[in-house]
């Protein structure tokens, strides 16, 4: 993230001071391998190699790209590889194949001529890939379908990160992809890590198995000081400017409100074991901000299920304000904590509604092995036995229930499944056919300033 403008830092995304940032979790994961569930489990060798080493190429080099070639890199469950690398930025190419050398030396096997740069350099890297191989997608959520399809054509299996595409029609694109890959027996990881937390799985087998009774409410919060983005002051690409502010324009990764909380969108839905049939919301910008991008700086939503059951999912981006990120399921019986700052296992069910820290009546066990790390021992044990293992469409469904919460915020407008499911709107309709000469997707006024979606006025579905 400090690769962003100046009013982007790392600093501005903690939600507390002393608190490690996503991107941080992610390294410092990659290092824990020692704990690795699989570690002395006799594997088969099915993956037909002659070393038995699956090679890994990395399209997106930013810090959520070297964090899951860390974690591909430190699993346990047999060798591997990092062998291409691939961005639209030179410099990035060159720090993160610095550091991932540091760290793992010959392992990291990339020279000069498999590292290549441009928008058509996913195809390059792919192509150094054997079917059975794994395609790392680490770049922003526009290019996922585009990257997807290619992937697929040559038999690649695919680790993609969240989001999943920033808008309806790309979401729906990213869900027929999916069944295309489980017709050829691909197998593709989906970055919601969140599924693979061992505390989390044993508090949703206690609601499963009844222990909090009927689930009746859901509150889920990220609120934290956020970060602005200045003007664009023209004389260079816009294009490439705004895909180096990714979390600041709706069509290139879309934008803050679903970066940063589509994973508590999915707990809830995981929660209810069930897709929302509608939501309505209500956001908005600070006063006199001088935040140039196209984010609103409040987002609060209420998403309904069949049975009538509300999830609350709030984000405020906001300075000098209560912060909190942590996720809440109330029951008839009882209330419980789901999920933490910054992701933590913060798991936990009460002895009664009360959420404080002198009620707790249950805790799982401690977590042995980061859900980041876990999500590549699944992945790569998967491709190496031959199971099954596809989680596109948990995953486009849980990218889908975000988008409805972030249109029905912009719209003004209460946003069901059914139109979500029914629509094909696309920020970016040509953006397989981008390059460097292609023009921004959207376009600064004489102030530099980008347009921001007005309730009443606006449609993204």
């Amino acid at each position: 993230m400090k690769r962003q403008t100046k009013r982007y830092t790392l600093k501005s995304l903690r939600t507390e001071p002393n608190k490690p940032s996503r991107r941080q979790f992610l390294a410092q994961s990659g290092k824990v391998v020692a704990g690795s569930v699989l570690t002395g489990v006799a594997l088969p060798r099915v993956y037909a190699a002659e070393d038995n080493t699956i090679r890994l190429a990395l399209v997106g080099c930013g810090g959520r790209g070297g964090g899951a070639v860390a974690n591909a890199l430190s699993s346990q469950t047999g060798p591997t590889k990092l062998i291409a690398m691939a961005d639209v930025f030179e410099e990035r190419i060159t720090r993160s194949y610095r550091a991932l050398s540091e760290q793992f030396g010959k392992r990291i096997d990339v020279p000069p001529d498999r590292r290549f740069l441009g928008f058509d350099s996913y195809r390059k890297v792919i192509d150094c890939l054997r079917p059975g191989d794994v395609m790392i997608q680490a770049t922003h959520s526009a290019f996922r379908p585009t990257h997807l399809e290619y992937a697929i054509k040559k038999g690649v299996n695919v680790f993609m990160e969240k989001s999943f595409a920033p808008d309806p029609g790309g979401t729906k694109r990213v869900l027929r992809l999916g069944e295309a890959a489980e017709k050829k027996n691909l197998k593709i990881a989906c970055g919601l890590m969140c599924r693979h937390s061992s505390a989390r799985r044993a508090l949703i087998q206690k609601i499963r198995d009844g222990a909090m009774g009927d689930i009746q409410l859901i509150r889920a919060y990220r609120m934290d000081p956020g970060a602005r983005m200045g003007p664009f002051k023209g004389g260079q690409n816009e294009l490439l400017w705004q895909i180096r502010r990714p979390y600041f324009f709706l069509w290139v990764s879309s934008a803050w409100f679903i970066e940063m909380m589509i994973h508590q969108v999915d707990e809830c839905c995981w929660i209810k074991d069930a897709w929302p049939v509608a939501v309505h919301g209500l956001g908005g910008r600070e006063p006199n901000s001088i935040d140039c991008s196209q984010n609103l700086h409040t987002y609060a939503m209420e998403y309904t299920f069949a049975d009538g059951t509300k999830a609350l999912v709030n984000s405020r981006s906001m300075s000098k304000c209560h912060n909190d990120f942590a996720t809440f399921v109330h029951g008839t019986k009882c209330a419980a904590q789901f999920s933490g700052n910054v992701h933590a296992p913060t798991v936990q069910i009460y002895k009664d509604q009360r959420t404080a820290k002198n009620n707790i009546a249950w805790r799982p066990d401690r977590e042995k092995v980061s859900p980041y790390q876990v999500e590549w021992d699944v992945l790569l044990n998967a491709i190496r036995q031959d199971r099954p293992h596809n989680e596109v469409r948990r995953a486009a469904f849980a990218n889908l229930a975000s988008i409805m919460g972030r249109a029905a915020v912009h719209s003004g407008k209460i946003i069901t499944w059914d139109e979500a499911m029914a629509s094909d709107f696309k920020f970016c309709p040509n953006v397989d056919g981008l390059t460097e000469e292609s023009p921004a997707p959207v376009r600064a006024d004489a102030q530099g300033r980008y347009p921001v979606p007005v309730p009443g006025t606006w449609t993204e579905i």
